[in-house]
């Protein structure tokens, strides 16, 4: 028996034979993690495929079986157990979905964290019901799966249990994805609570791969073993979290929906704004499914719109009236969040109302938390000092977490903390924080969420720029009762559908300038960067994508997710290359 083996090796992206010993054929199958000698050193790898003869790379005229004994070399050691084989043809898919070229990134998630020589017993209890459980996700899975839109404020777990009874019903297993650590940890602490067997992975990998009622984890999760797989949900589909950073940057949404279709069994998204590419690709022909508009519109926060419209922009401060009145009330404990860090992006001189611009690449430049002027884009820095006319008093227009937290404190009259994705443990107490929206991720619970500069991320020069901000909203409604919107555009379709609780409003338009544009899902995406971008981008162009450049990247698109990313993978990288290709990038 002959074993293909993919080492366990950054950077070596194929496969060698090697023979099976005949003590070690009984343990050894597709997806099995082995050690083998490879070139002078000793590695793990895994078996991606297995034959009773060579399949390729001997010679005509040449004796296969003669060749065998001296030309392989054999297994060393069987390491334990691994992705099982239809998780390793799901990573060939991945590989080619997300331009990657490679299967170790995803046979790495898919693997356990120690060695699994020796799997437990599978340990599902049998039961009819368990409770309370949602009616409409219940329907949805005996009719192949779907998108359910649930309001914010309105608990998941009902949703979760009827996945659970479905799944016992069928006496398989449920998969389930939330986007964090924290979530997971709650969730699976209830679920057991109710009687269930759970396996959170990755530290139970070996008990999910015996088999349990339900699998649950974060993004990782979505490659994590499942013995008799019935169904799968995925809750918070529209997080930004259940995405990888590095690349490839695969979606758990996406890898386990083709999970799913690939063994037959339903999968149910939930959110409370589902993602477009959600909607058009998972939702069937039922749509979104959602509660009737009254029970939907109790699940929201207060939305309190502050229209600045008619504010005079040389005398603009983002503490408001309205904001001041919930700073000084001292049993309200207010969040603020601005996405703007240091103590000032964007300034204007106040003699002669001239943008601060960087005297090397022109670009406007922030007031650094020293006093001096930085350039964000060259990190050029100056004393602070208008370059038209000498003066030194500036127009702060977009002020910085630093001064906000300054000014937030003189109008409230009581200590402001501020908070940023740097910021060490918060300290016990504190009743007002102002931070960038990972504050949103560090306070439990609040009275009001106050969002002080909302367009710099609704009308964001992204296409996705509605649906983040829709998320930054249900984020802020999960932890406090009211939400308080500063903006510039009250009409704007995100601050509508907010006020109605109809997430549609924004999803509707939305679909429309992405159709026209041919933008995801109507359209695949891809950013390239990195030394060698321009050589690459020539030849993918030649290939008959569409190049563009943007900032200090190139954006390439294809007409669908599967032939962008074979032309991303067959064209050849440019000699001496260091390319960063992100397919469906986050913030484009």
């Amino acid at each position: 028996m002959i074993a293909r083996v993919l080492p366990d090796v950054s950077g070596l992206d194929r496969a060698f034979d090697y023979l099976v010993p005949d003590e070690l054929r009984s343990t050894v199958e597709v997806g099995t993690i082995v050690r083998v000698d490879l070139h002078g050193r000793r590695v793990g790898g895994w078996v991606i495929e297995l034959a009773d003869e060579i399949a390729d790379g001997v010679a005509d005229g040449v004796d296969a079986d003669r060749l065998k004994p001296i030309a392989l070399k054999p297994i060393v050691k069987v390491t334990g157990a691994g992705p099982s084989a239809g998780l390793i043809e799901l990573a060939e898919w991945a590989s080619v979905r997300w331009a990657a070229r490679r299967l170790r990134p995803f046979l790495v998630t898919a693997s356990p964290e120690r060695a699994v020589t020796r799997l437990p017993l599978a340990s599902r209890t049998v039961r009819g019901t368990v409770g309370p459980t949602s009616p409409a996700t219940t329907a949805m899975l005996e009719g192949g799966g779907g998108v359910l839109r649930l309001p914010p404020r309105v608990d998941q777990m009902p949703a979760l249990l009827s996945a659970v009874q479905f799944t016992a019903g069928r006496a398989g297993s449920l998969l389930a994805i939330v986007p964090s650590q924290a979530q997971v940890a709650f969730l699976a602490t209830r679920l057991s609570r109710a009687g269930l067997t759970v396996a959170v992975v990755p530290r139970d990998w070996a008990l999910a791969a015996a088999g349990v009622d339900v699998v649950i984890g974060s993004r990782s999760a979505a490659w994590a073993p499942c013995a008799r797989l019935a169904a799968a949900i995925v809750l918070d589909e529209h997080d930004e979290a259940l995405q990888e950073e590095r690349s490839p940057t695969w979606h758990a949404r996406d890898v386990v929906l083709e999970r799913c279709r690939r063994v037959g069994v339903p999968a149910v998204l939930v959110s409370p704004v589902p993602t477009l590419t959600t909607v058009v690709d998972a939702a069937g022909e039922r749509g979104v499914v959602h509660p009737e508009a009254r029970r939907e519109r109790a699940g929201w926060p207060r939305i309190t719109v502050v229209d600045r419209t008619d504010e005079d922009p040389w005398k603009r401060s983002v503490v408001t009236s309205a904001l001041i009145d919930r700073l000084r009330d001292p049993v309200l404990r207010v969040v603020c969040v601005s996405n703007i860090t240091g103590r000032a992006r964007v300034l204007a001189c106040r003699n002669c109302r001239a943008l601060v611009r960087c005297e090397v690449c022109d670009a406007a430049v922030g007031l650094a938390d020293d006093g001096h002027l930085d350039c964000r884009r060259c990190g050029t820095s100056r004393p602070p000092v208008c370059q038209e006319c000498g003066r030194s008093a500036f127009a702060n227009l977009r002020p910085g977490v630093t001064r906000l937290r300054e000014e937030l404190e003189a109008a409230a009259n009581r200590p402001v903390l501020s908070v940023t994705g740097t910021s060490g443990p918060l300290p016990l107490g504190g009743a007002i924080h102002v931070g960038t929206e990972a504050v949103l991720h560090r306070v439990g619970s609040a009275d009001v969420v106050a969002f002080l500069e909302f367009d710099s991320e609704m009308l964001a020069p992204r296409f996705r720029s509605a649906e983040h901000a829709m998320a930054l909203i249900v984020r802020a409604a999960r932890i406090a009762p009211e939400v308080l919107i500063q903006t510039f555009a009250p009409g704007h379709e995100v601050i509508r559908a907010a006020r109605a609780a109809d997430p549609s409003i924004a999803s509707d338009i939305d679909r429309t300038r992405r159709e026209m544009l041919s933008l995801p899902p109507f359209g695949a995406l891809a950013r390239v960067s990195g030394d060698g971008t321009d050589e690459f981008a020539a030849a993918l162009e030649a290939a008959g994508l569409e190049v563009g450049r943007t900032g200090g990247s190139t954006l390439v698109r294809g007409p669908d997710w599967m032939e962008l990313g074979a032309t991303l993978n067959a064209t050849e990288r440019p000699a001496g290359s260091r390319l960063r290709i992100e397919v469906d990038p986050v913030r484009v």
